[in-house]
């Protein structure tokens, strides 16, 4: 789990940074750079040989969805949420991963879904307080998406690295980097106007955008699917959330938003005892 706490605390800042710094810059290019740079960090570690062709198409596939779609659909919420929003409204995110995981299981457990669970309610305690209008809908759509793309990239990417423990991490990742790249450059292409860009993207948006991309996605992510194949469904479904307040926090203490300190606190108190509910399950596996 120190892995998965690590990485959330990267992805705490990301959200303030994305909306302060990044605002007016078209989303695709912003998703397309930042896993551009991430597989630019893993490309000098691909072992084309460590898996065959077809494994590698799959890693692929599996990264364009995880990372690509996922990206996508993430980022163009910042055109119509604030970045607290963004952040509260992955809540879900622990239920798609334990429903995903249990789908290709053909099973249903309830102690999964309890964690996770409890984990939705911490979060949802401290969003209880800001209704949706009209425009957040979209939003709340697009964030939807890019949470089942996400957990469903978590879902296939441990299954399949649970029955290849001999392949190390660092020698495939690269893959599922290109297969992001795949996704997002050409529709980034399409929609940038490179005028506008180039009065729109300062020195400090570059900079958060190395940020996103070496450190957020690619550290981040290699670390996430890392740890997310050392740690039971239940766990890895409740550290989806441990972001939510971390990233409410950083937007109180770093970026000055305004949050009701009250329900941070409680919310993420249920979270810190979703996750330890979650490390008891897993005791007995």
């Amino acid at each position: 789990m120190p892995y998965l706490l690590l990485v959330s605390l990267l992805w705490a800042f990301s959200f303030g940074l994305i909306k302060t710094h990044l605002a007016g810059v078209d989303s695709t290019f912003v998703a397309a750079v930042r896993v551009a740079l991430a597989l630019l960090v893993f490309l000098p570690f691909l072992r084309p040989r460590a898996v065959a062709a077809g494994t590698a198409l799959r890693l692929v596939a599996i990264g364009s969805v995880q990372f690509g779609l996922m990206y996508l659909a993430y980022l163009a919420a910042f055109d119509v949420l604030q970045a607290y929003q963004v952040a509260l409204l992955t809540i879900v995110t622990p239920i798609f991963v334990c429903l995903g995981d249990d789908l290709f299981e053909r099973r249903f457990r309830w102690a999964p879904l309890v964690a996770a669970g409890l984990a939705v309610v911490g979060a949802g305690v401290i969003i209880a307080r800001q209704p949706l209008g009209r425009a957040e809908w979209t939003g709340l759509a697009l964030v939807q998406l890019s949470n089942l793309c996400f957990a469903l990239g978590q879902v296939f990417y441990r299954r399949w690295k649970l029955a290849a423990p001999q392949v190390r991490d660092r020698d495939i990742f690269a893959w599922l980097y290109l297969g992001a790249v795949l996704v997002t450059a050409p529709l980034a292409w399409w929609r940038t106007d490179v005028g506008v860009l180039a009065r729109t993207l300062r020195p400090e948006g570059a900079a958060v955008l190395l940020y996103l991309g070496v450190l957020a996605s690619g550290a981040g992510f290699f670390l996430w699917n890392r740890g997310a194949v050392r740690v039971s469904t239940a766990t890895l479904a409740v550290m989806n959330n441990a972001k939510t307040p971390l990233g409410v926090a950083v937007s109180l203490l770093v970026f000055g938003e305004q949050t009701d300190l009250p329900r941070l606190l409680l919310g993420g108190g249920l979270v810190v005892a979703a996750a330890l509910y979650a490390q008891r399950l897993e005791r007995p596996q």
